[in-house]
């Protein structure tokens, strides 16, 4: 089951503007200071570097990813999560709108 909200948590308004569009999100951080990202990739293949690890969890819609260094796409959707390691990156097949949140590790 995918996280559905985040109660008291600070918001920043500016969004993150990816990709010319494609992918959008805005930062957040809980109480406790942890950092995550919320937001969603519109239809495309783009490919995403990482500095910190993350896993991405799928809140609505899918997609298939491609970690670094492999060759097998895999796919994700409601509730489902993903790992990348940090200082990697993945690549992203969205074929419908990609609502998702970045846990940063």
């Amino acid at each position: 089951m995918s996280t559905s909200q985040f109660d008291g948590v600070t918001v920043s308004t500016q969004a993150n503007v990816y990709f010319d569009g494609k992918c959008v999100s805005h930062g957040i951080t809980l109480t406790d200071g942890t950092k995550k990202s919320v937001g969603v990739v519109l239809p495309a293949t783009l490919t995403f570097n990482t500095g910190a690890p993350e896993i991405m969890e799928c809140v609505a819609g899918g997609c298939e990813y491609l970690l670094a260094g492999t060759t097998e796409w895999k796919k994700s959707g409601p509730g489902d999560k993903f790992n990348v390691p940090g200082n990697s990156s993945f690549q992203i097949r969205v074929t419908e709108p990609y609502h998702y949140i970045c846990h940063f590790g």
